[in-house]
């Protein structure tokens, strides 16, 4: 027996997990509990409010009553169609066929070419395990990533598990953000910043588009590329810059898309913009926010056979298989789309909903931003006074002024909106901290319960 000595303390846990400050989505539903005003209406998390549509339901249904979709998912592809040495044979593709090639033949007009069912898209469970796999694939310690600035949160845990360094570049918001609707176009990004973010340790760059976990600030210029969460919209131009970045330096490009059948105008995909950056992009998609399902965990990336290899190989590691049931209805969703013309009535259902609670925020005299995709609103609330004393718990006090936002609609209007400062470093949280997200993916009962407690507000804004 060897005579180590015992480790002192046995419940350490991981730098990697350790030493986090609370998240926002913790301190949120702490509110909602402890709030007065009940029930809670949750205009926070970007879950539906409703159900998938009828077609892609009865799909679930039926899966679940056959055996084979009630089974693992992963599938190899016959070792006689194997481009890869024996040592690549293991797993070529991931997810169930139908699946696959549903979203093959959905994707490749959009693409721009054929894309290969078997070897060319990946099956995940859901498109934040997605992403992990994709960074676990091809992130050594110490390599380094690239972030536009703000950010979704789940980017920085990621990319930091299996060692990365996340490297920010910061958007520049317009200076009349804050008082009026502005244009995508007055958001900006340095070029040079860019360039200066990229060393010999860059392996990596993400790139949102569209990407909503804040809303997109309205362009009506159809040859643009919505991005990241302020509503940057890249031109085209930018974009291959961008790209032509990463192919002069070898950078991987992992593009976030997994809104992007709800755009109120025209994008382009980072995979299209030319062969050379084609090779280095995977492209990211999810089913769950094409179908309203976000529970059923069901993502997808699209990309070349030699890239899409080794992010099935990590997605074997960190769940082996995803949902085999809802993959069957997700094909099926995929399938049946274009024929019942789902896309349209869901981007113009969603735009209503948008123009519908955004209302309030007219009555009230406070600025938004108008989305150009997705179901995101952002509010811009420096015109409410809080009021002075207020008993906010230590751990929102100490934060910026967004989480006293939040917790004070929760709390006074039985609101739930999310603060936005969690999405930048510390170094640029004021920027959005007079700022509120409201997700409108609910029923429209709700948005109007939402718009007469948010009247509320009147009492407390000054001129």
């Amino acid at each position: 027996m060897g005579s180590a000595p015992a480790r002192s303390d046995p419940f350490r846990p991981a730098r990697r997990v350790a030493g986090q400050a609370q998240d926002v989505w913790t301190i949120v539903n702490e509110a909602a509990t402890a709030s007065p005003v009940q029930p809670i209406i949750n205009m926070g998390q970007g879950f539906f409010g409703y159900n998938p549509p009828q077609f892609v339901l009865d799909a679930a249904k039926e899966a679940l009553d056959r055996v084979d979709c009630n089974q693992y998912s992963p599938t190899k592809v016959p070792e006689k169609d194997c481009i890869w040495s024996k040592a690549m044979k293991l797993r070529q593709s991931q997810g169930r066929p139908r699946l696959k090639k549903a979203i093959a033949k959905a994707y490749s007009p959009l693409l721009g070419k054929n894309i290969d069912p078997d070897t060319e898209v990946a099956i995940t469970t859901g498109a934040n395990e997605g992403m992990l796999s994709a960074f676990m694939a091809f992130v050594e310690p110490e390599d380094e990533v690239i972030v536009f600035e703000p950010f979704f949160d789940q980017y920085l845990s990621n990319i930091e598990m299996p060692g990365g360094v996340v490297r920010y570049v910061p958007l520049q918001p317009p200076k009349n953000g804050a008082t009026e609707v502005t244009s995508a176009g007055d958001w900006t990004v340095d070029m040079n910043e860019l360039r200066k973010a990229i060393n010999p340790k860059t392996r990596m760059i993400v790139i949102n588009t569209p990407y909503v976990h804040f809303p997109k600030i309205f362009s009506h210029n159809p040859d643009l590329a919505s991005h990241n969460p302020v509503g940057k919209v890249f031109s085209k131009t930018e974009l291959q810059a961008i790209g032509d970045l990463c192919v002069e330096n070898n950078i991987l490009i992992l593009s976030d898309e997994v809104y992007d059948r709800l755009p109120y105008t025209t994008f382009n995909r980072p995979a299209t913009l030319s062969p050379e950056i084609s090779r280095l992009t995977l492209t990211v998609g999810s089913a769950g926010k094409n179908f309203y399902a976000t529970g059923w965990r069901v993502g997808y990336l699209i990309g070349p056979a030699n890239l899409i290899h080794y992010v099935c190989a990590a997605h074997t590691r960190i769940c082996f298989s995803s949902v085999s049931p809802l993959q069957e209805a997700a094909a099926v969703g995929f399938e049946k789309a274009d024929e019942l013309n789902f896309w349209e009535q869901s981007r113009q259902e969603m735009k209503s909903k948008v123009d519908r609670f955004c209302a309030v925020f007219d009555e009230l005299g406070l600025p938004y931003s108008i989305p150009s995709g997705g179901y995101f609103v952002l509010a811009n609330l420096s015109r409410v006074s809080l009021p002075s004393p207020y008993p906010f718990p230590s751990h929102v006090s100490s934060r910026p002024r967004d989480f006293k936002l939040s917790w004070f609609l929760i709390m006074e209007l039985g609101v739930a909106a999310i603060p936005p400062t969690e999405f930048y470093t510390k170094e640029r949280k004021w920027m959005a901290e007079d700022w509120l997200r409201f997700a409108v993916c609910k029923e429209d009962e709700v948005l109007e319960g939402a718009k007469q407690r948010l009247r509320g507000l009147k009492k407390y804004m000054r001129d």
